[in-house]
């Protein structure tokens, strides 16, 4: 099996783990060749009780989906979910660099990082930095600054943390 061609999902819940490993057609049609659902031990109220009776949750799930598919998982997709889970938007400003003053891939990157650039508290780890918007030289609802003629280019973003001990 092609890996560009296969998809992996595990989540780990206070109950149950389950992985499913699926195989994306051409169409973008995903068909399941493989799943692993096995009891959960070691969480609790979404948070991580006990480390070593988790990783075996999740081998144990893993092992019965690389059975069922004949697939080696080499790496997935995880649901993160829990009262830990925090939220917050943040902007990010940049100057437009290059001399024709186009927006790049580049700009937008360092805009978005930027906005990433809010204190984390050292036991939360930074998930996700979603961008919602841009704003170019103050003309906001922009959807995708790329080539766009511009000075000042800011990103508003949705930013996701959880818990260090958790998430790892």
């Amino acid at each position: 099996m092609d890996r560009e061609t296969v998809l992996v999902g595990i989540d780990a819940g206070t109950t149950k783990v389950t992985t499913l490993i699926g195989e994306v057609a051409r169409s973008g049609d995903v068909n399941i060749i493989g799943y692993g659902i096995g009891p959960s031990a070691g969480m609790k109220k979404g948070m991580v009780a006990n480390i070593d009776q988790t990783v075996n949750s999740i081998a144990t799930s893993i092992e019965k989906a690389e059975r069922l598919s004949g697939y080696k998982i080499s790496s997935a997709f995880v649901g993160v979910g829990g009262s830990h889970i925090t939220s917050q938007n943040s902007r990010g400003v940049v100057a437009v660099s290059g001399h024709k003053r186009e927006v790049s891939r580049e700009d937008v990157g360092r805009a978005t990082d930027a906005a990433k650039a809010v204190q984390v508290p050292s036991n939360r780890e930074l998930l996700h930095v979603i961008p919602r918007g841009f704003i170019v030289d103050g003309q906001d609802g922009i959807k995708d600054p790329l080539g766009m003629s511009a000075v000042r280019l800011e990103v508003e973003t949705h930013m996701v943390a959880g818990a260090a001990t958790s998430v790892q």
